[in-house]
């Protein structure tokens, strides 16, 4: 099979057509000139020029010519004997080599192409030193200059080629790999995103309607009996509700939390822990140590949103009596701790469920995988100590930029 031959290009098939033309175009020339007189017995002419114009006509009309090696050869064999009577008929001929270099080379290939060039500019210059009855430089300078120019023209033309072929895939590879790069970019930001409001949804979505869990529980048992106190529990439901809501449209757009928008964080956990005592019903105070420094709006939106995942699991799973949140500011660093004397548990058995799918606490196993990936997000670090019945420690580690600058000036 001739399988290195180039595809079919427009421009191919106008060089084929023009090909065919200046066959078509010599052997009439070749017949009119023998009519005219001129060269050659008219009848033998006109014969042997339609015998090869036959022969020519049929080679692109025979599919194997253009898919075998064999069948061109045949072809070109069976197209060269016709030419030969042609060659012994009249020396106009001669011509018709230079088309001839041209199928030879495309249809042979490299190899066999110029070795059926050089026979048949061989066989040129014999017929035609025969007719001129002479020997010599002459007679051999036009079908070898025409072998040079068509060995020349089919081989640049097939290096360019190649080139462009080169070009065209590496091409097709780099739109390919643009496109999976494309892709990837945006799975990656899918699942960022999809991470982020998980993180979002469980920090303060889930601890909130906890809280109204919890107080519509509460005035639920003060009911009938204390009526004003199950009043004030629904109350206290609803406002959580309401900042639930506040809460969920901030971070759909991805805007600082409600907490964080005019408050420093100290105030913004104070507030948080003043919330848990009375909605959680669960004593929990701040402590606040160290120069305080501004924050990057990220670094207050994880510390703050890990301190409400604590308190949200504490309330939930300890049974504590209390709790203590701590924050430190320290060269360069920001710590968090979150402490509590409830019920504890056992950290790796927690992080193994979790790996299994068994769950974390009912959360369905996202709340210390969400603060680790928030301290992590940040360059910083996150670790736990508890055991059953001694209570639990979160502790988170961040570093602090030195030039921070006003917290209120980037984005969550």
């Amino acid at each position: 099979m001739a399988t290195d031959r180039p595809r079919t290009t427009p421009v191919a098939r106008v060089l084929r057509v023009c090909l065919h033309l200046l066959v078509a175009g010599l052997l009439a020339l070749a017949v009119a000139r023998a009519l005219a007189g001129r060269d050659g017995d008219p009848a033998a002419v006109t014969a042997a020029a339609t015998a090869m114009a036959a022969v020519y006509a049929a080679g692109p009309l025979i599919g194997a010519v253009g898919r075998s090696r064999r069948a061109a050869a045949l072809w070109l064999a069976l197209l060269g004997v016709t030419w030969a009577g042609v060659l012994v008929a009249t020396p106009d001929g001669v011509w018709l080599a230079f088309p001839l270099y041209f199928l030879e080379l495309h249809l042979l290939g490299r190899r066999a192409g110029v070795a059926a060039v050089g026979l048949t500019a061989v066989a040129a210059i014999v017929a035609y030193s025969a007719h001129q009855h002479t020997v010599g430089l002459a007679p051999a300078i036009g079908p070898l200059l025409g072998a040079a120019v068509a060995v020349a023209t089919v081989f640049g033309y097939q290096a360019l080629y190649r080139e462009s072929e080169e070009r065209r895939r590496l091409i097709d590879e780099l739109t390919a790999t643009r496109a999976d790069l494309a892709a990837a970019h945006h799975a990656a930001g899918v699942l960022a995103e999809r991470e982020r409001l998980a993180r979002e949804i469980h920090d303060t979505l889930a601890q909130s309607l906890t809280s109204i869990q919890l107080l519509l529980r509460a005035a639920q048992r003060a009911l009938p009996e204390r009526t004003e106190a199950a009043g004030e529990y629904v109350e206290q439901a609803r406002q959580a509700a309401q900042d639930n809501l506040d809460e969920a449209r901030r971070f759909v757009r991805a805007l600082t939390p409600p907490a964080l928008e005019s408050d420093t964080l100290p105030v913004a956990l104070e507030r948080l822990c003043a919330t848990t005592s009375v909605r959680g019903g669960l004593p929990v105070r701040l402590h606040v140590s160290g120069e305080r420094v501004p924050l990057p709006v990220p670094h207050e939106v994880a510390l703050l949103r890990i301190a409400q995942s604590a308190l949200g699991n504490t309330v939930r799973h300890a049974g504590a009596a209390h709790a203590e949140v701590t924050l430190s500011f320290m060269a360069g660093e920001v710590a968090l701790d979150v402490v509590d004397d409830g019920a504890g548990f056992d950290p790796e058995a927690v992080r193994t469920r979790t790996a299994t799918g068994g769950g974390d606490g009912g959360d369905g196993g996202y709340g210390l995988p969400s603060m680790r990936a928030r301290a992590r997000a940040l360059g910083g670090t996150f670790a736990v100590e508890s055991a059953p019945g001694e209570g639990t420690a979160l502790a988170v580690l961040l570093p602090v930029p030195g030039d921070a600058g006003d917290p209120k000036e980037g984005t969550s």
